[in-house]
């Protein structure tokens, strides 16, 4: 039997290489580097490109979109009667008031009296003075028909002598053409028929100067009495006025004197205030003054319910960077409004659809509508623009950007005009 040779076998032991534990590290920390690289080289790059960086949480930043922009105003205002007259005192004297404040008035309704003897007084010495005149009209016709009838009996006397002259002409002639009558006896006829021509001709002549010197008379008179007639109904119109009436038909607002108070002329009475035609009187921004205009379409809102109104006057005058308007009711209004009562008014200034907005912001202020910051890829960029219509909460671009973009509408004051800005 052979033996084999295992017992001859001898194991080896292969050795394996040492690796040194520090270039592990090494080769870790160069990856880590690498990567690290990788994800910060852009951000540097940007870091490096812009001039500055914010925080995009203190920024307000909106969305580019295609819509109908809608201009508006809206401010709270107050009710406001159209027409709230004030009565006045039109003579001195002693005020009896009829009336409270708060009543509920019909128009011509008498609210007030005023007694003034001084007034009372003057028509009553006006309307002697009148009946006087007319008395004197009265006697002025009479005494114009009896210098007619005189003027007319002097006439026909004159045309009576003138017809006997002219007998006696005719009788003479005929009396000398027989010969029984001398021919200075015609003559004296013939002379005495020219005289009384003369006599027919100033007796008419003087009937028309009598006649017109008396409708002259009669027309002073009548003129006179006239006058009188002005004066007194004058008078009569103030003495009624004493009787304080309501021009409208409203409430009572304020009593402005005591009862039985002894008053001037022009002393304030009572005011009325018309409830049928109550307006909203607001204040406007100075911004949108130029773009009112009488007519304009409004909406007014008392509490959820709305009413259609329109705008019916604007203050030619600027006060604190504010603008008076006023906007009556179109149709319907609230039941109970009262003075000075507090409604929310929007007045549609222009519609504009399918155009470029963007919300509104401080960017329109700070920028003066020619600037504004273009966000993308966490990167705030500079862009000019031009800016349409504004309204209260949106703005009109006109050119600049495009729909989708985004851009910064507030807190762009910390850029401090940078080109470029890196958000945070």
């Amino acid at each position: 039997m052979i033996r084999d040779t295992s017992g001859q076998d001898r194991r080896i032991e292969i050795a394996q290489p040492r690796i040194n534990k520090r270039w592990i590290v090494i080769g870790g920390v160069a990856a880590a580097v690498l990567v690290a690289l990788v994800w910060l080289v852009p951000s540097v790059a940007r870091l490096m490109s812009a001039g500055s960086s914010a925080s995009a949480a203190s920024l307000r930043i909106a969305t580019v979109k295609r819509g109908t922009l809608v201009r508006d105003v809206s401010a709270q205002g107050k009710v406001v009667a159209a027409q709230a007259p004030t009565l006045y005192a039109t003579a001195a004297g002693t005020v009896t008031l009829l009336t409270h404040a708060g009543d509920k008035v019909e128009k011509d309704q008498v609210l007030a009296e005023v007694d003034s003897p001084d007034l009372t007084n003057k028509l009553q010495q006006e309307q002697a003075t009148l009946a006087s005149l007319e008395v004197d009209v009265g006697r002025a016709g009479i005494d114009a028909r009896q210098k007619e009838l005189l003027a007319k009996k002097t006439v026909d006397s004159a045309l009576i002598d003138r017809q006997t002259a002219a007998r006696e002409v005719e009788r003479k002639s005929q009396v000398f053409e027989k010969g029984a009558m001398p021919e200075i006896e015609v003559l004296r006829a013939k002379d005495a028929l020219a005289k009384a021509d003369l006599d027919v001709t100033h007796a008419q002549a003087d009937a028309r100067l009598q006649n017109e010197t008396a409708a002259f008379d009669v027309k002073t008179k009548h003129l006179a009495f006239e006058r009188q007639k002005l004066l007194v109904a004058d008078l009569t119109r103030q003495v009624d006025q004493l009787t304080v009436r309501s021009p409208v038909a409203g409430q009572v607002g304020q009593l402005l004197v005591q009862q039985k108070a002894n008053v001037p002329i022009n002393t304030g009475l009572v005011t009325v205030i018309d409830l049928t035609s109550l307006e909203v009187e607001l204040q406007v921004p100075e911004v949108f003054a130029h773009d009112l205009s009488i007519g304009m379409p409004a909406e007014i809102a008392d509490g959820a319910t709305k009413y259609k109104g329109e705008l019916s006057a604007v203050s030619p005058e600027v006060v604190n960077g504010q603008v008076v308007a006023r906007v009556r009711f179109a149709g319907d209004k609230p039941a109970g409004l009262r003075q000075s009562q507090q409604l929310t008014t929007r007045i549609l200034i222009d519609e504009r659809p399918n155009v470029l907005m963007v919300e509104r912001g401080s960017f329109v202020d700070s920028g003066a509508g020619r600037v504004a910051y273009l966000v993308h890829d966490g990167i705030a960029e500079r862009r000019p623009i031009q800016v349409g219509a504004t309204s209260l909460n949106a703005v009109e671009i006109l050119s600049g950007v495009k729909e989708g973009d985004r851009i910064v509408i507030s807190g762009t004051d910390a850029f401090n005009g940078a080109e470029k800005v890196v958000l945070n």
